[in-house]
Parts: structure tokens; C-alpha cells; sequence
């Protein structure tokens, strides 16, 4: 559930074979400093968490260049904090030329779990350094803050339904990789409105949480935004779902569909 709490409130990057050229067709970021999205994690009619992510600028340079400072934070809410508290904190600088992770931290604290950590990113050698170690990588790498942001900026015009891709990140002492399979256009309310998508199916793996069968789906906003504005997954029992609630200092002011 660790994972999978963060994997619903942030859509990350694709990184596959098929998608070499879209994964270099970043031209300029979609998003700016002072940027602010919310969104709340529901269980039933219950709201379980909430998450906040903000876009600031880096007071510190990396190898002389300017950097965004992303943060992202999420913690339990309501009853679930009383049962099972969670706060955690990702923070990534990502380079403003490249759109590419060079510094990311974690502080992560799930009931009784503690998970810290700081990592470095040399994308000319393909190694990341992190507090337990050295760990290779090939072609495009991320943390799980920074994949999303530089999803966002990507063209995404010629994917087709059906299309599957993997994403890389980094994340708990680990390169890992998620597939994910685009499912096509559809309308999705929000609490800010309702909005034309695209929508994508993570693939999940059953266990404690899930159900052999369970389905997660993300809608992310078919505009210059591509904001997720709602998630929903099927757990063992009842269903898990995001929303957004708030979203502020955009680039491009968010256009629901007028009714």
C-alpha cells in the first residue's frame, strides 16, 4: 500500500523502446514556479488522505544551473489518522533546461515505518547515488516526483488506445518500473468540474490491499495542464478513490466543460 498510495496521486512518467522520441520531444515546461495542486485520497464516502504539491525555485544551483525545487506531500486523514498515521515528504529538484532529476530527498513516515533518504542523479554515467548505495540505470531515469512533472510537458498526441509503456523511477532503495496502458478519451468530474481526459490503467499487482481483478484507472486532463484530476482502484474491500481539489499558479487557467 506504500507505493500504491503515492501511485494514485501522482501520474508518472513512460519510458519505452516505442517512445525513444517522445521521451526527447520535452521542448519547455508546462508548469511554473508557484504552481499548487491538491487532492484528497477517499476510502467509500470517507476521506482517508490528503496530498499537496507545490513548484518553488531552487535557492541552490546544481553544476551551475538553475533548478526547479517540486515538493510533494501526503498524510492520513480523519479516522485513518487515528488507526494508521502516514507522513511523507518527496522533494525534487529537477534541472530547467532538461526537465531532468539532479537532487531528490525523501522523508517518509507510514505507522510504525521510517524510510528517509537522499539521492543524486548523473545522467552522463547512468548512476544514482542514494544513501545505501550506487545503482545503475540506462536511458531516461527518475524520482516519482520529477517522472510526473516531466510527463505532464510531454507531447502525447500520437498515442493510441491500447498503447502500453513503462515508466522508470526510483524509489525505496530501488530502480522500478510500472506499466501502463492508455485507454483513450473520456469526460471525468472532479470537485473543480468537469473535464475532457485522457484516461490510463496502471497495472497493479494483487495481494493484502487489492483484488486479483482489481482495476486502477488515472484521468489526466487532455489540455496544456495535463493535470490527474481522479483516480479510482477497487481494494479488497470497497474502493479507493483521488480527487482534486484545488489547483492554483497554472500556467494555462483550467477550462471545465460548461454544462
Amino acid at each position: 500500500m506504500k507505493k500504491y498510495f503515492l501511485l494514485i496521486i501522482l501520474l508518472i512518467t513512460i519510458n519505452d523502446k516505442g517512445f525513444s522520441q517522445l521521451l526527447e520531444s520535452v521542448d519547455k515546461p508546462v508548469y511554473g514556479v508557484g504552481e499548487k495542486l491538491s487532492y484528497k485520497l477517499k476510502y467509500g464516502i470517507f476521506t482517508a488522505a490528503e496530498a499537496n504539491l507545490r513548484v518553488e525555485e531552487s535557492r541552490e544551483k546544481f553544476n551551475g544551473k538553475p533548478a526547479f525545487h517540486i515538493i510533494a506531500e501526503g498524510k492520513t486523514a480523519g479516522t485513518f489518522d487515528v488507526f494508521y498515521k502516514v507522513r511523507n515528504k518527496y522533494e525534487s529538484f529537477v534541472d530547467k533546461n532538461t526537465l531532468m532529476p539532479v537532487y531528490y530527498t525523501e522523508n517518509r513516515r507510514e505507522g510504525k515505518y521510517r524510510h528517509a533518504d537522499k539521492v543524486s542523479f548523473d545522467h552522463n554515467n547512468g548512476k544514482i547515488k542514494a544513501d545505501k548505495g550506487e545503482f545503475d540505470f540506462k536511458g531516461k531515469m527518475f524520482d516519482f516526483v520529477s517522472a510526473y512533472y516531466f510527463a505532464r510537458s510531454l507531447d502525447v498526441s500520437k498515442l493510441k488506445t491500447g498503447d502500453k509503456v513503462v515508466m522508470p523511477y526510483f524509489l525505496e532503495d530501488g530502480v522500478h518500473s510500472l506499466t501502463v496502458t492508455y485507454m483513450g478519451k473520456e469526460q471525468m468530474k472532479c470537485s473543480l468540474g468537469t473535464f475532457n481526459c485522457l484516461k490510463f490503467n496502471p497495472t497493479i499487482i494483487p495481494g493484502k490491499i487489492f483484488k486479483k481483478n482489481s482495476k486502477l484507472y488515472l484521468w489526466v486532463t487532455d489540455d496544456a495542464n495535463r493535470i490527474p484530476v481522479k483516480a479510482h482502484v477497487e481494494v479488497i474491500v470497497g474502493s479507493l478513490t483521488m480527487d482534486l481539489t484545488a489547483a492554483s499558479g497554472l500556467k494555462t487557467p483550467l477550462n471545465p466543460i460548461k454544462k
